[in-house]
């Protein structure tokens, strides 16, 4: 536009110069003065059209970030709601899914070899089934392993449940004395010729048909355990018995033994269960 309008004053002027007299150069100035008000128009013209397409640009622009903005508030909320259950998860149920031979009971083994054997060797002997020049051999090795293994199913003790926290498995490693790693280990698996779990340790605490002891059919049973984790972060053996016979008053009057047999590093408290159930808490006093 500004192009066009120098052409226009540039014509004028030309036309002004071939009229002649000081009329025509009157009016070329005057002509040529309009005619640079018009570009001085122009360009403001042009000025205020930038100036508005920039704030134009700018609103639509800051429109933007808010919009961006109000759009990652709901993702900011729902990162705080997950906060709680990872929390949650730490207190919940470790299942007790690993194998080990100490959880295999050798009776069932031993008892299931020797029969299956025996009653081979049986069948092949009487010629009901294949195989009658091995079962001499069958039966003389079917009927020992039977016996052994009817034997160690009678003094078979089986295994108590444990029950582990998420929390107390992470803490059982490094916070766990090697004692208490070891009753854990000993409860959890069959045993044989034992009457009962724990059975010296009771002995000794309980004192069975001694002076201030108690009788030995009143002893404490374990039923089970479970791993914890107290309030102020430390790692617990909680070991639950069953007592009919005793009160709550037998277990506090040893709770010091309790500490002083399973230790050194643990505390020992004692606390009532429901019905004829107590609990016995071996705190470690490891922190990490």
């Amino acid at each position: 536009m500004a192009i066009n309008a120098t052409a226009m004053a540039r014509t004028t002027a030309s036309a002004a110069v071939t009229g002649g007299g000081g009329r025509s150069i009157l009016s070329s100035q005057r002509l040529f003065l309009q005619s640079c008000n018009y570009c001085s128009y122009l360009q403001t013209l042009n000025r205020a059209t930038s100036l508005r397409l920039y704030s134009s640009l700018f609103t639509i622009q800051e429109n933007t970030q808010n919009h961006h903005i109000r759009r990652f508030r709901p993702i900011c909320k729902a990162a705080d709601s997950t906060q709680p259950t990872t929390t949650a998860a730490d207190k919940s149920i470790v299942p007790d899914d690993e194998f080990s031979l100490a959880k295999v009971s050798f009776g069932v083994i031993g008892l299931g070899v020797g029969i299956t054997l025996l009653s081979y060797g049986f069948g092949a002997y009487f010629n009901i089934l294949p195989g009658s020049e091995w079962s001499a051999i069958l039966l003389t090795y079917g009927f020992p392993l039977a016996i052994i293994g009817m034997a160690l199913k009678y003094a078979e003790l089986k295994p108590v449940p444990c029950l582990t926290h998420s929390d107390a498995q992470k803490l059982r490693e490094n916070c766990a004395t090697p004692i208490l790693k070891q009753v854990r280990n000993d409860v959890t698996r069959y045993r044989y010729g034992d009457e009962q779990h724990l059975d010296e340790a009771l002995k000794r605490i309980f004192q069975y048909g001694q002076g201030g002891g108690i009788p030995r059919r009143s002893a404490p049973v374990l039923q089970m355990i479970r791993e914890e984790v107290t309030e102020d972060g430390k790692y617990c053996l909680l070991l639950v018995f069953e007592a009919k016979a005793l009160q709550l008053s037998d277990f506090e009057q040893r709770q010091a033994k309790f500490a002083s047999f399973f230790g050194p590093g643990i505390t020992a408290e004692v606390v009532k269960g429901d019905k004829d159930l107590y609990e016995v808490r071996l705190i470690s006093n490891t922190i990490l």
